[in-house]
Formats: C-alpha cells, sequence, structure tokens
C-alpha cells in the first residue's frame, strides 16, 4: 500500500505537539502560570538490571460479556483524563505555541507529587474501561495519565517520576516515527516493548498523525488498522485503544473506530462526545507545562464534574 513520505512540515508540527488547547477547562479557577524557574535534575529512564524494582500492573480485566448502553455511559461520572507531549526543559528555540505542548520536567515532577500527595490513583485504560462499561469500582480518587506521539523524552523523563509514584499510564505510539533520532526524537521498540513490560497500556496514535476527519476507506487501513498490528507485533500484547491525532473526531471516526475493533477512543478537542458510541470520544485535557500543581489541581476538577 502506497504511503507518502512524512514530510518537514508534519514533523514539525509534531514536535510543537499534537493537541488542540482544551476547551474543557474553566478558565476563572485555572491562572495559566509560568512555572518557577527550576533547575531540572536530568534524569534517565531506570535501566533494565532496575525493572524488576518496579511493580506491574495487575493482570488487565477487560469486560467480555455485555456492555451497558449508551446513555448509561454517557451518565457514569466522568474520571479526570490528562494529557502530555514532550517532558523536557523548555530551550531558547521553543515559540509560545510550542511551549503549550512542553511540560517541563520538574514541573512534570511537582505535577505528579501533586497527585500523589492529594491521594490520587494513576488507573490503567483497562480499569477506565471496565468502568464506564459495567460500573466496575475504581479507587476514591482516580486520574487516567495520557501521552502522545512516543516522545523519547517521555521515556527519559517521564517515566522515572511515574515508577517513583507507582503510576501506570497510556503512551499513544505514531508508528512512523518509531526509532527516530533527531532535534526531536522518539521512542524505539524496546523501549515501547519495555513500557509494555511494565504495566504501561500502549496504544495506537496512527501511522503518521493525519487528521481523521479527512480519512478515506484506505487510510483507515493506514492509520489505524496497520499500525495497530505494528504495534501488537513490537509489544506482543493487543492494542484496544486509539488516540486521535490532535485530539479530533466526529461521529464517522468514532464509528470506524468501532468497527475495527478498538476498545475505546480519546479526543481532547470539545466536551461533547459522541452519543452512539460515547467510548470512541472519552474526552482529555492537555496538562499545561504553565500550570502549577494547584492551578492542574483547578482544571481537573473544574473539567470533569459530571
Amino acid at each position: 500500500m502506497y504511503k507518502p513520505l512524512l514530510t518537514t512540515a508534519l514533523l514539525a508540527s509534531l514536535a510543537v505537539g499534537c493537541g488542540v488547547k482544551s476547551k474543557n477547562v474553566d478558565e476563572s479557577t485555572t491562572t495559566a502560570t509560568p512555572p518557577t524557574e527550576v533547575a531540572a535534575t536530568s534524569t534517565s529512564a531506570t535501566s533494565e538490571n532496575d525493572a524488576t524494582d518496579v511493580p506491574a500492573a495487575a493482570p488487565a480485566t477487560v469486560p467480555t460479556g455485555k456492555i451497558a448502553d449508551a446513555a448509561t455511559i454517557l451518565s457514569r461520572k466522568q474520571v479526570p483524563i490528562l494529557c502530555y507531549h514532550q517532558i523536557r526543559d523548555w530551550r531558547g528555540s521553543d515559540s509560545k505555541s510550542a511551549k503549550d505542548y512542553i511540560c517541563p520536567t520538574s514541573v512534570f515532577t511537582q505535577q505528579m507529587q501533586m497527585l500523589a500527595d492529594s491521594g490520587y490513583t494513576a488507573i490503567t485504560a483497562d480499569q477506565l474501561y471496565a468502568y464506564l462499561t459495567t460500573g466496575a469500582a475504581l479507587p476514591e480518587k482516580p486520574v487516567f495519565l495520557t501521552f502522545d506521539d512516543g516522545d523519547l523524552d517521555q521515556y527519559e523523563n517521564a517515566l522515572p517520576v511515574l515508577d517513583k509514584h507507582k503510576f501506570k499510564a497510556m503512551f499513544g505510539i505514531m508508528t512512523v516515527a518509531i526509532g527516530r533520532r533527531g532535534k526531536q526524537p522518539y521512542m524505539d521498540k524496546a523501549q515501547i516493548k519495555d513500557l509494555a513490560d511494565r504495566g504501561h497500556e500502549v496504544s495506537c496514535h496512527t501511522w503518521d498523525h493525519h487528521n481523521t476527519k479527512k480519512y478515506t476507506a484506505t487510510d483507515w487501513v493506514t492509520q489505524a488498522v496497520e499500525p495497530k498490528k505494528k504495534l501488537e507485533d513490537i509489544t506482543g500484547k493487543p492494542v484496544k485503544y486509539f488516540v486521535y491525532p490532535f485530539g479530533l473526531w466526529n461521529h464517522e471516526a468514532a464509528a470506524e473506530l468501532q468497527k475495527i475493533g478498538y476498545l475505546a477512543s480519546y479526543q481532547l478537542s470539545e466536551k461533547k462526545r459522541d452519543e452512539q458510541y460515547p467510548l470512541q470520544s472519552i474526552r482529555r485535557i492537555i496538562a499545561s507545562g504553565y500550570w502549577s500543581p494547584k492551578t492542574l489541581h483547578n482544571a481537573m476538577v473544574g473539567s470533569f464534574k459530571g
């Protein structure tokens, strides 16, 4: 199957970030204040020799029987879901728009510490799915952490912080960029497999990050079917979840992803969810690198009230 080359312009746009600014946050309760200048400590992911010190996630318990109808799923209280992109210190060359999708390592560390100190439990994608479809119990204060694109800095800078708090997360991988190096490097196959082996969820973020609203029938094979198979070959585990490029979606995309067999898909663009396929339009908000821990908490509480 023919696949167009990934253009320099597309790579540049991905270096900025794949999301759209969230419209879900109540600006009256969140003030986007630049983070305090803190010298970030250079960190690296836990070595293979230390991996045994990180407890694995509990075995997946994805429901296999009848699931709730759409109205019931839509009525469930929403779980706060946070989306991150690059986890690294800002550079002098980063534009204001780029910084919107870059969370400095020190800020990310502070935000995760806030979640831990506030009693939040980082749940897995399977736990969220079980809750939405069957009403399965969740921890008292759940939060779901997601990372888009597969940037190497997520593995090097975010993973050690997640390990410290025993937090699990979902990583949306754009398969065209696997192993790419350069100004913005991406995770390679071994690192992606390591994430899955540690109990993190590896999800499909398409082949090359094109807007799902513009897909043809052939595009769905290129962007959602083939990448799913590639990631399954890498991890040795089923890839059950899809992450929309730019967080953009529509009913047609939700219906197609349901048909392909994804259990759920994750958006960013709006509070609206698909009334027929609510699992294919689950809401998230971008966790800004400008936000203090308090501002992040206010955004979570304000955006996921119902």
